[in-house]
């Protein structure tokens, strides 16, 4: 799917968003500089596949450490471990670095399950990639879960555990 496919289907359903063209960026860290041009939430993305074959695609707030083990009893889901890239881009049409909710309108077959994290879901700006990790779209949580739904990705909106903070040693 293209940029302005993605952008097509915004509009269909009467989303506003805004855009930030920057260097492409593969981690949160090196996202980091682009937070200061962009107030509001800026997301991390999770695919993840559990011991049943389900394929989960998890959106959190970038600094949360996820508690996989936990997440797994509140989504329902069997035994979490990373999913593989060839997954990825097969299922969601992205590769690494460039994961984000938006690419959820690449799965027709809804092999994925997407889950919102409910502070996520209700934020005035949530940003995230465009299905390409050389830019960030921005738009309202309540927006974004509306077009996860339209295109028949209704998300699980849950609370997502975090993993305690490591002990200094």
């Amino acid at each position: 799917m293209s940029d302005a496919a993605l952008k097509d289907a915004l509009a269909a359903l009467g989303i506003g968003w805004s855009i930030l063209e920057h260097e492409a960026v593969f981690t949160v860290e090196e996202s980091l500089a682009i937070h200061d041009a962009l107030p509001g939430a800026h997301t991390k993305n999770l695919f993840l596949k559990d011991a049943g074959g389900q394929f989960w695609l998890v959106t959190v707030e970038h600094s949360r450490r996820v508690d996989l083990k936990a997440l797994a009893g509140v989504i329902g889901a069997k035994k979490l471990s990373f999913g593989k890239a060839e997954d990825m881009e097969r299922l969601l049409g992205v590769t690494p670095g460039a994961v984000t909710p938006l690419a959820a309108l690449n799965d027709t077959g809804g092999a994925v399950r997407v889950v919102i994290d409910t502070e996520l879901a209700s934020a005035d700006a949530v940003h995230v990639h465009p299905l390409r990790n050389t830019a960030t779209i921005g738009l309202s949580g309540v927006d974004l879960v509306r077009a996860l739904a339209a295109w028949g990705h209704d998300p699980l909106i849950a609370a997502i555990p975090e993993r305690a903070p490591a002990e200094p040693a």
